[in-house]
């Protein structure tokens, strides 16, 4: 099946699930104040065997409420939940917010990184999952969603998602959208100036790029290789995309 036979079976799906719920009461809940919220996902993170996540964004939390919740899901890892995470790839420029990514990848929360937009989405096991109220990154509230049909639905779209999402561990897959545009650029054989030119911003932000698949493809400057070739080779094998 294609991507795009996936998508339209997924949008006839859910018109199916939306046709069977008219008249019916569904059992979708409004949860507007931010600290029930965490209370409602610490609640079901405690008491679940499997969570799927999607991530547009990277958390906001600093100091001792990203250490509080860091702690959770290491505990809740040991404990025995399993996880799978989708992350939009922006998140990985952020150094502190892909390092947090890569420790809980190593404890068992696995990661795959996505280009296209996705929303916030937890779903824990099949029985209970969460939605922003307001699709826009770090808006208050979320919608507490019980109705099974909807439920199915909010999964089948994770696992098409995760079918096509990144694996993280992979050095050439934390290449941001602009990284990668710059090595494509590079493998036609542009300059720097070049590339610069055709991107429409400055000479020193495509070395600053330039430095930063380097760096994430693990290719140190030596005299024996050419640092930018290999980049290339890189992206011409298919593993810098």
């Amino acid at each position: 099946m294609t991507e795009s036979q996936s998508l339209d079976h997924l949008a006839r799906r859910l018109e199916e699930v939306v046709g069977e719920l008219r008249g019916i009461p569904v059992d979708v809940e409004r949860l507007e104040d931010p600290e029930l919220v965490r209370r409602q996902i610490l609640r079901a993170t405690r008491s679940s065997a499997e969570l799927r996540a999607m991530h547009p964004v990277g958390s906001r939390e600093q100091g001792r409420d990203e250490q509080r919740s860091r702690r959770t899901v290491l505990d809740a890892l040991r404990e025995g939940l399993s996880m799978r995470t989708i992350v939009h790839s922006s998140v990985l420029d952020d150094p502190r917010k892909a390092a947090r990514i890569q420790e809980l990848h190593a404890a068992g929360d696995l990661h795959r990184v996505i280009d296209e937009p996705i929303q916030q989405l937890l779903i824990f096991d099949r029985s209970v999952a969460f939605v922003r109220i307001t699709p826009i990154a770090y808006t208050p509230g979320a919608l507490m969603i019980r109705q099974q049909g909807l439920i199915a639905t909010l999964i089948d779209l994770f696992e098409l998602s995760w079918a096509r999402a990144r694996e993280v561990t992979e050095p050439a897959h934390q290449l941001s959208p602009r990284e990668r545009e710059v090595l494509a650029l590079i493998a036609e054989g542009r300059s720097n100036s070049a590339v610069a030119r055709a991107l429409s911003i400055t000479e020193a932000a495509v070395g600053k790029h330039v430095a930063s698949v380097f760096a994430k493809l693990d290719l140190p400057a030596t005299d024996d290789h050419n640092r930018r070739v290999l980049a290339v080779l890189a992206y011409l094998r298919g593993v810098a995309r």
